[in-house]
């Protein structure tokens, strides 16, 4: 169970990070809400899953399920670039992603 919550506190993180762009520097009362609220069950999920996941991998996985989903929020919602070099940069990000969780005994 602690994974789950774990994947669902990286989800709310990719939601936060991109309803705090869209808030445009916390200027717009709905997606400033909507980040707050986000940033909170993120949180709260990731203390949950801290009481029986290691440090290091919890919190390792949640800002790589955040950065690789905000990356791909990012090109598919905000039509950032893609790069070969930025597809790299994601690609190893989840490398060690895989990495982590196979070194992890739960």
């Amino acid at each position: 169970m602690a994974w789950f919550y774990l994947i669902t506190a990286g989800l709310f993180e990719v939601v936060w990070a991109w309803s705090m762009k869209m808030s445009e520097g916390f200027s717009r009362p709905i997606p400033t809400a909507v980040t707050l609220v986000a940033m909170v069950i993120s949180f709260a999920l990731l203390s949950i899953s801290m009481r029986s996941l290691p440090l290091g991998t919890a919190y390792t996985m949640w800002t790589g399920i955040g950065a690789v989903g905000a990356f791909l929020v990012g090109i598919a919602v905000l039509g950032e670039a893609v790069t070969p070099m930025r597809l790299l940069a994601a690609a190893l990000i989840v490398c060690g992603l895989v990495l982590m969780k196979l070194s992890s005994s739960h």
